[in-house]
């Protein structure tokens, strides 16, 4: 399944946005968060220089209807508070797409890494752009799980014919080196190889074009 990462730019007009540029070497570390109807609820760790201050103007934000400082572990703050204005949560949630927590936000900009199918991919670059929430996408890989790609005597050759130089160049192990290594026929270790190389270069192309 496709993994985005995502740099979010927040708008001024949302009140995390415009705190984390009044305050730009402020770090909010989203460690939970889920909307309550119109409301949503999380837990942050601040960071800042002057953390009294990002806190009070946190406080001050009309969209921060509750403000409850959990502790003080050492330099930051670990907050939770409710939002009227969850923002950021509403595309997440109707796009479908798996946010990973925590993420952090500053001088406002969101780090996201999120994780789902293509069309909710494209739903939630959708909905952001509704919101007139602008975003950048850094990188888009394709997760694969090696036991669901290739069966296992097919993972078993392909290893082995990388531990053994089957595929170095000059090669440091022909085909007949390979299957007796493996204790197969030639000819199996021929079609095997084959039928797992075919797997791996469409995996190939599909994320190719899936970045592009």
């Amino acid at each position: 399944m496709p993994r985005a990462v995502l740099t979010v730019h927040i708008p001024d007009r949302v009140w995390m946005g415009g705190l984390t540029r009044r305050h730009p070497d402020a770090e909010f570390r989203i460690l939970t968060a889920f909307p309550d109807g119109d409301h949503g609820t999380a837990m942050a760790e601040v960071t800042a220089d002057r953390l009294e201050e990002v806190l009070r103007d946190m406080d001050d934000c009309e969209e921060v209807v509750d403000l409850e400082l959990l502790g003080r572990p050492g330099p930051e703050a670990l907050v939770q508070f409710e939002t009227s204005e969850p923002l950021l949560l509403v595309p997440v949630r109707k796009s479908g797409a798996l946010l990973d927590l925590p993420f952090e936000v500053r001088d406002g900009r969101a780090s996201w890494e999120v994780t789902a199918t293509r069309d909710r991919l494209s739903t939630l670059g959708d909905q952001l752009r509704a919101l007139g929430i602008s975003f950048e996408v850094e990188s888009v890989t394709q997760q694969v799980e090696a036991d669901r790609l290739l069966t296992d005597r097919q993972s078993t050759l392909v290893e082995t014919a990388v531990e053994e130089g089957y595929y170095d160049t000059p090669r440091d192990c022909t085909l007949t080196d390979l299957a007796e290594e493996v204790g197969v026929a030639k000819s199996t270790a021929s079609e095997t190889l084959h039928r797992a190389e075919g797997k791996i270069v469409k995996e190939f192309v599909d994320e190719v074009e899936l970045t592009s």
